[in-house]
């Protein structure tokens, strides 16, 4: 149940037989959410954390007209709010993409945690802190990167995450995102971003389709993106 977050831990740093208990000890129950579903509201009080297990999230923020920025994407494995064990709230929202599996984490197991498992604590803040360092390269996408370049950006992190937890095969690997929901990551209108994967597959560089992208030159992808990986910190010093 826990394999995918078990991996991602000990990518960054070794996770003892007692840790591992721990972590899997933090969980109180797992749910089915349909995709489409809004599982967390801005403002919402929170007394529990949401480990995702299965299928892909993201966190939003909406305007009063209507108008939403999806600004983080999560895939299995990832702890999608573990900020709200000490925020109690979100300044956003959180929604589920396709159908997942989440677990439900108490905010008073975390408190034990943290208060008997120090290292536990540090790779936990590093987490915290590397979601961090995605938003500021999303950041960067947003306010510099070309239309294109930012389609790439997104392709080539997204192979990234998803290859540290075994779910890539090859340049292969699942996306399953519409054009809208890629238009509100991007920061693009849908239109704009058809004729950005229109390119990307007529270059022979990428193709995204039928909830599949196949990168087929990921060296001319990565230098359209300008992608530097190290702000996915893959390989980090031990906590």
């Amino acid at each position: 149940m826990l394999d995918k977050h078990l991996m991602k831990l000990r990518a960054r740093d070794t996770v003892s037989a007692d840790e591992e208990r721990v972590v899997r000890g933090l969980i109180s129950e797992t749910r089915v959410v349909p995709a489409k579903t809004t599982i967390i509201r801005a403002e919402q009080r929170l007394a529990t954390s949401t480990m995702l297990l299965d299928g892909w999230m993201c966190r939003y923020k909406d305007l009063s007209n209507g108008q939403r920025q999806i600004t983080a994407l999560h895939i299995p494995g990832d702890f999608v709010d573990l900020h709200s064990f000490t925020l109690k709230q979100l300044d956003h929202n959180i929604m589920a993409l396709t159908r997942c599996r989440i677990g439900v984490v108490p905010h008073d197991r975390l408190l034990a945690m943290c208060e008997s498992h120090t290292h536990l604590t540090r790779l936990y803040w590093f987490a915290t802190n590397m979601d961090a360092a995605i938003h500021r390269e999303w950041e960067l996408c947003l306010g510099r990167r070309t239309a294109i370049g930012r389609i790439a950006h997104i392709l080539c992190e997204m192979h990234a995450r998803l290859k540290l937890i075994g779910m890539t095969h090859g340049n292969w690997f699942a996306f399953p995102l519409t054009q809208l929901e890629l238009s509100e990551a991007t920061g693009l209108t849908p239109v704009h971003v058809n004729r950005m994967l229109k390119e990307l597959r007529e270059r022979g560089i990428a193709e995204v389709r039928g909830g599949e992208a196949v990168l087929h030159d990921a060296a001319a992808l990565e230098a359209l993106a300008d992608f530097n990986p190290t702000y996915l910190y893959l390989n980090p010093e031990p906590q």
